[in-house]
């Protein structure tokens, strides 16, 4: 069996449509995490508005802690917002109805059509009450499809994890329990690099009831490496044991950096012959509930940047506390978080606190951004318990700011002038925070880091080491990082944008599908569906 190859007639009307028009939806769902659903939505979302045809991204359910904000001020995950990006779409709270975002090891705080869910006396949900939540849930999510169905000539779904965990079918409104729901054909994906492809993909589709595996269509096999031929007589016994198609096998693309939704990329992105030396060092701190990882993005790509990410073992709530030494580094970075409170016990349960001071004393320069920014305040108050338990935190002390976290979350995109080094850059972003601070008139001195719509925002101590805001996306422009990084002492080409590089990650992933998937099949598929 030879790799598929995809011819696509631009000039064919959108899956043979007639006068009347009829929105279709078709679902990805893999065999596990991580098996490529969201590379794959994104790629097909790209190949289909490249044939003008109006597709929208959808995902029912997402649990992540990286989130974006739409124009309406509402907040999906991120891996959605760059599956409308690949759609040439601009953001809507329909492509991601229901957002779960862990605050701790067994309750998140559930956000429906963009906005927080007020629960009791705050947002979050143990897992326990939310399987009873979601019927409701699920008329939720319901009513989004309806919506964009309206909209779209047709809708690309991801699904979550894996359909063939027993403990999590009933009331499931993520994989097979939405695909039912709308009557949907499944493609499932597979990842063949982590070995064991062929029992991934059978021994899912044995653990799905009847009714549920006829809406099976076929399979696609992701990262593939090596030659084709040898694994021909697999595709074969595939096709001949499940009577279902292999639709084609996607090559392992070397590189391919496309924005995840929970899981942290590491990888430091290098070029060919150079080295860490004499690169710009950047330590970020890894906390158990970090939040918008993406922010860092831009600092991985850049090759005058080595950026590291130090973690730590176990848990805020562990009574043996690991004491990690902060490696030498021009800058430190603490990162956003979903539990300001419970990450800065772990910072100190970890040492960090002292590695932060001692950097300071040896003039190096440390950025707060969101949470991160709120533990270089003062104290954290959570009068509701918005993060699981009602009290106040002592902060870090570096900045005369006092922080009360509330139900009402700030959610804007926002852009604005970075002042820095007295230079200045134009910056953009997004902020998304339940904290509001305030600043008190005694204390450490310092200026405005930031200039948004003629307010200042952000702070930068009166010394300049130290720098704060809750801008999401400060690296994302290459002027802006530029300024950062001359702050640092150094000098550093101008990388590409963020943008520029998720919208060549697109169109690899784009390019791959049209030349490996068998398109046509898969347009013929769904057609058939639903005539």
């Amino acid at each position: 069996m030879e790799a598929k190859q995809s011819h696509i007639d631009s000039t064919q009307e959108p899956f043979e449509q007639g006068k009347v028009r009829q929105c279709k939806t078709l679902m990805i769902q893999g065999t596990t995490s991580d098996a490529g659903k969201t590379t794959l939505v994104a790629g097909l979302c790209r190949v289909f508005a490249d044939l003008h045809i109006k597709v929208a991204p959808f995902k029912p359910q997402n649990m992540a802690l990286n989130s974006a904000v739409t124009p309406c001020g509402g907040e999906i995950g991120r891996a959605q917002a760059l599956q409308a990006k690949a759609a040439r779409l601009a953001l809507d709270v329909d492509f991601n109805p229901i957002l779960l975002k862990p605050n701790s090891d067994t309750g998140a705080q559930v956000i429906v059509h963009g906005k927080a869910l007020k629960h009791n006396t705050s947002s979050n949900m143990e897992a326990s009450e939310y399987q009873d939540y979601k019927k409701v849930a699920m008329q939720a999510v319901l009513s989004s499809h309806e919506r964009l169905m309206q909209q779209y000539d047709l809708i690309v779904v991801e699904g979550a994890g894996s359909p063939a965990e027993i403990n999590l079918r009933e009331g499931d409104i993520a994989n097979m329990g939405f695909a039912e729901a709308v009557d949907c054909p499944v493609l499932i994906i597979a990842d063949i690099d982590k070995g064991g492809v062929f029992a991934q993909l059978v021994g899912t589709l044995m653990l799905l009831s009847q009714s549920e595996q006829d809406r099976v269509v076929g399979f696609v096999i992701n990262r593939f490496r090596g030659d084709i031929k040898l694994l021909e007589s697999g595709l074969t016994w595939l096709e001949e044991k499940t009577n279902k198609p292999v639709l084609g096998v996607l090559p392992y693309l070397h590189g391919l950096d496309i924005s995840s939704e929970d899981a942290l990329v590491t990888q430091q992105t290098s070029v060919e012959g150079t080295s860490t030396s004499g690169k710009v060092r950047i330590v970020v701190l890894v906390y158990p509930h970090m939040s918008n990882h993406t922010d860092f993005d831009a600092l991985r790509h850049h090759e005058d940047i080595d950026c590291q990410f130090l973690f730590a073992k176990g848990s805020e709530g562990e009574s043996n506390h690991e004491k990690i030494t902060i490696p030498a580094c021009d800058l430190i970075i603490l990162p956003g978080s979903k539990n300001v409170r419970s990450d800065l016990k772990f910072l100190r349960q970890r040492g960090w606190h002292d590695g932060i001071a001692k950097h300071l004393r040896y003039q190096g320069k440390v950025i707060g951004i969101c949470g991160g920014y709120q533990m270089l305040g003062e104290l954290i108050d959570d009068p509701e318990g918005l993060e699981g338990q009602t009290g106040m935190s002592e902060g870090l002390g570096y900045f005369a700011m006092k922080t009360i976290l509330k139900a009402e979350k700030t959610l804007i995109n926002v852009s604005g002038i970075l002042q820095l080094a007295q230079q200045s850059a134009e910056i953009k972003g997004y902020e998304i925070h339940a904290g509001q601070s305030t600043f008190n008139d005694t204390g450490t001195k310092s200026s405005n880091l930031l200039n948004i719509q003629g307010e200042g925002q952000g702070l930068l101590s009166d010394d300049g080491q130290i720098a704060g805001c809750y801008l999401h996306g400060l690296f994302d422009q290459p002027a802006a990082l530029q300024l950062f990084m001359h702050w640092l002492g150094h000098d550093v080409s101008k990388g590409p944008s963020v943008e520029e590089l998720e919208e060549k990650a697109i169109e690899r992933v784009s390019k791959a599908c049209q030349k490996y998937l068998a398109m046509d099949k898969i347009k013929q598929i769904v057609t058939e569906w639903y005539n």
